[in-house]
This record gives structure tokens, C-alpha cells and sequence, in this order.
């Protein structure tokens, strides 16, 4: 990850465009290096520019967000992948995270929270906007082989990897976990590197969602 985060955008809204890029000029650290208005164009620029995050909208001509995603996680799998969403696409940014999105953010968002979701996904903690993600939890349909597979995969984890997951899944950082389990960050890196492993895992949001549905979060 470069010392300047550089961002590529793509929303065919120009007025998103527009809010977003007013809001990442003054952003310390941040550099919006690129702009797209529809899919085609956004893996075009991620793969040209090789930037640390990717804002995409869901819904965009040409290619959608979702085929987009995909796309750029092939063709430039260092790019971390921020969908951009509304309250009603839930059914969206399930299959976003299931294709590998590092998270997704509300269009709506303050500018702090933008810039924050930028710096999280950098550096490989997925982020989710708050505001709805407990909806989006919640509404997820179950996976195609059954909780009951996601729990045999769960089984296949060591203790200290499961106390792991479940702190991940709840949101907290590596350094975080370090804390409250009275270890490394170094060490919480290693668990959580071999637990993604065991569970055929991406990201720490598609992590999230097994332990979710694997019924570790009730």
C-alpha cells in the first residue's frame, strides 16, 4: 500500500461523482486519481492506474458494479473493491461481498465515514457502514450447501482461530483482537491468515458473513 491511498471512482450519477470528489480533495492521505461512469470503464482504469481502492456503484451501464467487481478482482486482485449503495439494495451487496467486495458504503455517508471505509479497505479490514449492516446481516439469504456446511467449516478451526473469527466478525481490527485475546498483532495476522484458509475465505467481510450464518454471532 503506497504512502497516498489512490482511489479510483465509478458511479454513473455525476453528481455523486461530483459530492465525492469534493469530498476526497481535502482528505489527508487520499487521492482520487481516476473517475468512470459506467462498469466497462471502472475495470479499464483499476487495471491502468493499479489503485489501492475501488469505489464502484452497484447499478452502472455498460457492465454493472457486481460484473465489474469480478472483473477487477481477476484482472487486479491488489485493488480492494468498495461498493457504493443505497438502503434498497440489500439483495446487491450480498452478492458483492459473496464476489469478494472488501465492503460497502452507504451514498450517503459523511465525509469522515468515506474516508475511513478508503483507509480500512487499504489496509485489508473490510469495512461495512454501520448504519446497515446489521439489515444486511439479517436479510442474507442462506449459503447454497446450508448453515450446516458453514458450521462444519467452523468445526475445522482451531479454539484460538474461532475466538478470532468471532472478534473479526464483530468488527474489530487486528490490533483489536491482539488486545482482548492478550497477543500480537503479528499473532492475530496469523490466525486470521490460516482461518480464511481453512474456510475458503477472501476477505474478512466473506469470513463475517460464514460466521454469521453459522450462528457464532447469537
Amino acid at each position: 500500500m503506497s504512502e497516498t491511498l489512490r482511489v479510483v471512482l465509478a458511479d454513473d450519477d455525476s453528481l455523486i461523482r461530483t459530492a465525492i470528489d469534493a469530498i476526497l480533495r481535502p482528505a489527508e492521505g487520499i487521492e482520487l486519481v481516476a473517475q468512470a461512469a459506467d462498469g466497462r470503464s471502472a475495470v479499464d482504469l483499476a487495471v491502468r492506474h493499479r489503485p489501492d481502492v475501488a469505489l464502484l456503484d452497484i447499478q452502472m451501464p455498460v457492465m454493472d458494479g457486481l460484473a465489474a467487481l469480478r472483473e477487477i478482482r481477476h484482472l487486479a486482485p491488489a485493488v480492494q473493491v468498495v461498493m457504493l449503495t443505497t438502503f434498497d439494495q440489500d439483495e446487491f451487496v450480498a452478492r458483492a461481498l459473496d464476489s469478494g467486495a472488501a465492503g460497502f458504503l452507504l451514498k450517503e455517508s459523511a465525509a469522515e465515514e468515506l474516508a475511513f471505509a478508503i483507509r480500512a479497505a487499504a489496509s485489508g479490514n473490510a469495512y461495512l457502514s454501520p448504519k446497515v449492516t446489521r439489515q444486511v446481516l439479517d436479510r442474507l439469504p442462506a449459503a447454497p450447501t446450508g448453515p450446516d456446511r458453514d458450521r462444519e467449516k467452523i468445526e475445522a478451526l482451531s479454539g484460538r482461530e474461532r475466538e478470532v473469527l468471532v472478534l473479526l466478525a464483530q468488527g474489530l481490527s487486528n490490533a483489536e483482537i491482539g488486545q482482548q485475546l492478550f497477543v500480537s498483532e503479528g499473532t492475530v495476522k496469523t490466525h486470521v491468515y490460516r482461518l480464511f484458509t481453512k474456510l475458503g475465505c477472501e476477505n474478512r467481510v466473506q469470513a463475517a458473513l460464514l460466521a454469521q450464518r453459522a450462528g457464532l454471532l447469537t
